[in-house]
């Protein structure tokens, strides 16, 4: 059973997951040869004042 992670920052609404998930279950189906119902997807999510890039919070980028 393939298994996705995805580490991401606070913020997305729930249709935007929604798609994300499809997008990726569609994928592994495809190149892994698995059935939709054998792919699990964990979204991981970091508040915005705990994740950094480029030396920035993401808070205080722009």
């Amino acid at each position: 059973m393939p298994e996705i992670i995805v580490y991401a920052a606070e913020g997305r609404t729930v249709d935007a997951k929604r798609a994300l998930v499809k997008d990726i279950t569609d994928a592994v189906v495809k190149h892994f040869a698995v059935q939709p119902e054998n792919v699990a997807i964990q979204i991981v999510e970091a508040p915005r004042e705990n994740k950094a890039k480029g030396g920035l919070l993401f808070i205080d980028r722009k």
